[in-house]
């Protein structure tokens, strides 16, 4: 007879090559602290609902929180052969307890067990991950604000396209960020869900109480189909969905960050904390913890892609194949936990440089949609304010100045609609404090915005 916990009807066990292959504790461990509660909490349901009896639940709780402490204190030893977080701690509580440790697991399978020690783990990781995102917001707010005043080249298609504050830029960031956090938020009402009492996949004859065991590990709701329970990973999915958007949306800040510190750019300079050397050219500082966060995007899409195609085509209601879903969830998490923290520390320490900043607004063509729509402003149809502005940024080119050296008398031979007032007009400071429409760069929009964001990080 096989020595496993469900070995009963088998004649012989496996070879340790298979079991192997097939054990989920060498990474179904870090389920440990939710496995031990939910079972804490099954067992006083059981207590409760008179299926055990007093002495029988105190004895198996007094187990269970030996083991607590013990995890806590690393002090458990796994082992491949009870194969999983669930046999391997009720084999110990067993050791521990005698023979009466193996009541624990009436009214419930290893199916539920599961799926209510991912609900319960996912349902703590995602409030950690949105704090992070909230300090990284925090950070990205007070960088914005020391830089309001600060003009910067905005791109499109990576070329200059109008001068911006820089804070304007920053700030992006905060509202992206805002609507990760937000999707996380919400995605916690459906991990705030209890599969446990579910059973394999048809619910239990023990007259159990699903929604005590739910209220014991506070959980707000309970699945209210049993096969459901067992097979939803929906909620995994989804957290594996929001980290991919999060990571598109850290992986682009890299990217920038990335050009910034470039010998090309010189906008920003990176902390030497966050930075690397190169084994051969003493005179380089490698953006490197900016790169492996624009790197690691891709192995969360394709733990996310992972699962996907793990659950595209599995019958009801579980199934071996859904083990798989476990190791990307947790890679996932240790992820975007690692590059929100690095990211949070690379945005505060990192250097802005004004000067750089403010002498690339002076030295191209980001004011000519200002002089275009200076002579719109004049009468001038804005197509035709087109046509002239460009023939003039190419006499401009022609000559290797920019338009503000261009003189008057060169603009009005271009069109008697301007006047000397147009330097004022072409000054990147006046087209950026000019654009004060809602959400604009202007001065005093980005003020409101920050002010506005500092009110979302209070509200959340």
């Amino acid at each position: 007879m096989s020595g496993k916990l469900w070995g009963g009807r088998f004649q012989k066990s496996a070879e340790q090559w298979v079991d192997e292959f097939g054990a989920s504790i060498g990474f179904d461990q870090q389920l440990v602290t939710e496995d031990l509660e939910g079972s804490i909490a099954h067992v006083t349901m059981l207590g409760e609902t008179g299926i055990l009896s007093k002495e029988e639940v105190n004895t198996i709780k007094d187990g269970l929180e030996q083991l607590k402490v013990k995890a806590h204190n690393n002090e458990l030893t796994f082992s491949v052969a009870n194969e999983d977080i669930h046999l391997n701690l009720e084999k110990m509580l067993i050791d521990l307890v005698g023979p009466v440790g193996g009541k624990l697991h009436t009214g419930r399978s290893r199916n539920d067990q599961v799926a209510t020690d991912m609900h319960l783990f996912l349902k703590k990781r995602v409030k950690e991950v949105v704090e992070l995102i909230a300090k990284f917001q925090e950070t990205i707010v007070e960088k914005a604000e020391a830089n309001i005043d600060t003009l910067a080249p905005g791109y499109t298609h990576l070329q200059r396209a109008q001068p911006i504050s820089f804070a304007h830029h920053l700030m992006t960031y905060f509202w992206m960020l805002q609507r990760d956090k937000e999707r996380f938020n919400e995605s916690v009402k459906r991990i705030d869900i209890s599969p446990l009492g579910a059973g394999a996949l048809a619910g239990t004859t023990f007259p159990i109480d699903r929604e005590l065991s739910a209220k014991l590990m506070g959980f707000s709701n309970v699945y209210q189909n049993s096969m459901d329970a067992v097979s939803d990973r929906d909620f995994i999915v989804e957290f594996l969905s929001n980290s991919s958007l999060l990571m598109a949306h850290l992986s682009r800040f890299a990217e920038e960050i990335i050009l910034w510190s470039s010998e090309e750019f010189k906008f920003v300079e990176l902390d030497d904390a966050f930075s690397t050397g190169s084994s051969i050219m003493p005179q380089k500082k490698n953006p490197d913890m900016a790169e492996l966060i624009r790197g690691k995007a891709g192995r969360v899409y394709g733990n996310l892609m992972g699962l996907l195609t793990v659950l595209k085509g599995i019958p009801l209601a579980y199934n071996k194949d859904m083990q798989e879903d476990k190791e990307g969830m947790f890679d996932t998490l240790h992820t975007i936990v690692g590059a929100l923290k690095i990211f949070e520390g690379m945005v505060r320490t990192m250097t802005v440089s004004k000067d750089t900043l403010n002498k690339a607004v002076h030295q191209d063509f980001s004011n000519a949609t200002e002089l275009a729509d200076y002579l719109a402003t004049k009468g001038m149809p804005f197509r035709e304010a087109h046509a002239v502005t460009g023939k003039l940024v190419f006499l401009c080119i022609q000559r290797g100045i920019y338009l503000l050296d261009l003189s008057l008398e060169d603009l009005q031979e271009a069109s008697n609609l301007i006047e000397a007032d147009v330097y004022d007009v072409l000054a990147p400071e006046a087209a950026v404090k000019r654009r004060h429409s809602l959400g604009g760069t202007g001065f005093d929009q980005v003020k409101i915005q920050i002010a506005n964001a500092k009110e979302k990080l209070t509200l959340n």
